[in-house]
């Protein structure tokens, strides 16, 4: 018997028997309940996921993924996103509440357009845990919780860094994730806390879509439209930062003297980047709370209580030094 199947015995409705996913198509693997945990113990997650989209989500799905496995007792359903395509997701979520999982984690490319799909879940009594980014209009009647950093809070971090380096001004630019993504607001959002009443002056903000080759070519047409004339980049994760470092020193700018970039996600290549002087500061978003989301799941299939944001720490690297320390053991 499922998970859920008990939580409806315990409210006094009827159990059905043990419930049959079809969701081979974005499943990891079959769903025989007898291949991992206690005979006819499995717990069944459906996974919507963004799938691919640089270093941060690979190392976050993939943690989640090596979490909730068979031997732990959970049969989990992947489906990612087709190229980010908040239809595809739309659609995978549907399926899962049609097939009747335990438990829906999402993970949404986009933050609106959510509300009659949680609708359709909470109708239907399958939770819903939001992992990473959070949805808009934010109604957490409609989820059980969202597990994640607070990227405003990182955000902020970033700005009050760039207020105190530059506390004589200077011009700045930001290269953002694509446009309608709650993270790009999020950290917008922060980061503009952070700066407060700053003497730096923003000469430019393009989207450069979490890519470090458009990350490279947008800076270098800031830097020509701006005759070299900028001095600090806040690049909303690190693949766009790395792509700005190649575009400066292609242009002759020295990196940390001429031009400082700060990046947030703290993937293993940014840490090296910033060991080797081609950054300037990293935050990290700390994308490992696969332990955290079972918890969450184990709580709410239980039947207990959970806050409805979760915070996942994350740390500031703002030196050489720093990111040497921690690189050894860096796992993304």
């Amino acid at each position: 018997m499922s998970v859920k199947k008990r939580m409806r015995t315990a409210m006094g409705l009827a159990a059905a028997g043990m419930l049959a996913i079809g969701l081979a198509a974005c499943s990891t693997g079959d769903s025989d309940a007898n291949s991992g945990g206690d005979a006819g113990e499995v717990t069944t997650v459906g996974f919507v996921a963004v799938g691919p989209e640089g270093a941060w989500r690979e190392a976050n799905e993939r943690n989640i993924q090596d979490t909730f496995t068979k031997d732990a007792g959970f049969d989990l359903k992947y489906a990612p996103a087709t190229n980010l395509d908040q239809k595809s997701q739309i659609d995978a979520f549907t399926s899962f509440v049609d097939a009747g999982v335990d438990v829906i984690l999402l993970s949404a490319t986009e933050a609106s357009g959510w509300e009659d799909s949680l609708k359709r879940a909470q109708e239907a009594e399958i939770p819903v845990i939001l992992l990473d980014r959070g949805i808009e209009p934010n109604d957490d009647s409609l989820y059980v919780t969202r597990i994640a950093p607070d990227n405003v809070e990182v955000a902020k971090e970033v700005g009050t860094w760039a207020a105190a380096t530059f506390p004589e001004g200077g011009n700045y630019v930001v290269l953002e994730g694509p446009a309608g993504v709650g993270v790009v607001n999020e950290r917008n959002k922060g980061f503009d806390e952070g700066l407060g009443d700053s003497s730096l002056t923003k000469v430019d903000a393009q989207t450069a879509n979490w890519s470090a080759e458009e990350g490279k070519s947008v800076f270098e047409t800031m830097l020509k439209a701006n005759s070299n004339n900028i001095q600090f980049v806040f690049a909303q994760n690190d693949e766009m930062g790395l792509g700005a470092a190649q575009a400066a020193e292609e242009a002759g700018l020295v990196i940390g003297t001429d031009v400082k970039i700060a990046t947030i996600d703290g993937t293993k290549n940014a840490m090296q980047a910033l060991a080797d002087g081609q950054l300037s500061y990293v935050h990290e978003y700390n994308p490992l709370f696969g332990e955290t989301a079972l918890d969450v799941v184990k709580k709410t299939l239980a039947g207990e209580s959970v806050e409805s944001y979760i915070i996942v720490p994350s740390k500031a690297f703002d030196s050489a030094e720093a990111a040497k320390a921690v690189l050894a053991d860096r796992k993304y």
